[in-house]
């Protein structure tokens, strides 16, 4: 079995993190929305059963008839299942709940860790757009490693929390044990911290933590708890269109500057 990494075309990055609740999600729409702002071509593909990077976008559940369910399984190519969104140069691959099921389906079928990324060379989706963005489901499940073998990088979501660094450190053993095995080339692309409160010492606290632990991988930019960012999803948006001045989009512009700015670093 070849490991080495497809080459060239797009940057795909997993965002990643076994625990729920953490922003992933609303990471990957509004990430993927700032990225499309300045002229990157951005597909994400929602690989999460609870389809919520889909419905962020306002998609209809009785329009998903192509989903990465199809794709990951081998039942249809990844560009039949993919559909623009509202914002320009943004498009998507959306999830239904029948992707719960494919952790036991997956595991029956040959090379079962590469099903996402073979789907992702036969449709030749790196020459197509700058960025695709993974949304991972919340476990570290077959479908999150197909994510990791297909990645070349992945980006974590952390919520200032009380327990934030004991999941981070089983997620970065998963990382490892992938990068050692199945995909040589993974790199952690950095931690983002998420749902940061100023006023509460707790973030403040698990923020130094995490920047101590783990250096310049941890954005300098934080996504604060914002209350426009919760409503957006309602609303069949990304925050971003719901509301580009509330804190949380500003955050979200910033970071999106701020991991392009990285990706400049390293191609030079």
């Amino acid at each position: 079995m070849p490991v080495d990494q497809m080459t060239g075309g797009a940057h795909i990055i997993a965002v990643a993190n076994q625990k729920g609740g953490v922003g992933k999600t609303t990471t990957t729409i509004n990430l993927a929305t700032a990225m499309a702002a300045v002229k990157k071509r951005v597909l994400i593909l929602d690989l999460d059963p609870q389809g919520n990077a889909s419905t962020g976008f306002g998609i209809d559940r009785k329009a998903r008839e192509i989903t990465s369910y199809d794709v990951v399984l081998g039942a249809a190519p990844l560009g039949d299942a993919i559909v623009p969104t509202e914002v320009p140069g943004l498009s998507i691959v959306a999830s239904t709940v029948d992707l719960s099921g494919a952790d036991l389906e997956l595991a029956e079928l040959p090379h079962r860790n590469f099903r996402l990324r073979y789907a992702l060379e036969k449709a030749v989706a790196r020459q197509e757009y700058d960025y695709i963005l993974i949304d991972c489901p919340p476990s570290l499940s077959l479908l999150t490693i197909n994510a990791l073998v297909a990645a070349d990088s992945v980006l974590v979501p952390l919520q200032c929390e009380f327990f934030a660094l004991e999941g981070l450190s089983l997620l970065l053993k998963t990382i490892e044990q992938v990068r050692a095995s199945l995909n040589p080339r993974l790199t952690i692309n950095g931690v983002v911290l998420t749902m940061f409160d100023k006023r509460n010492n707790l973030s403040e606290q698990v923020a130094s933590d995490v920047r101590e632990y783990l250096g310049e991988k941890v954005y300098k930019t934080v996504i604060p708890r914002n209350v426009r960012i919760s409503e957006a999803p309602s609303h069949g948006k990304p925050a971003l269109l719901y509301d580009h001045r509330c804190v949380g989009s500003q955050a979200y512009i910033k970071l999106a500057r701020e991991l392009l700015g990285r990706d400049k670093k390293v191609a030079a």
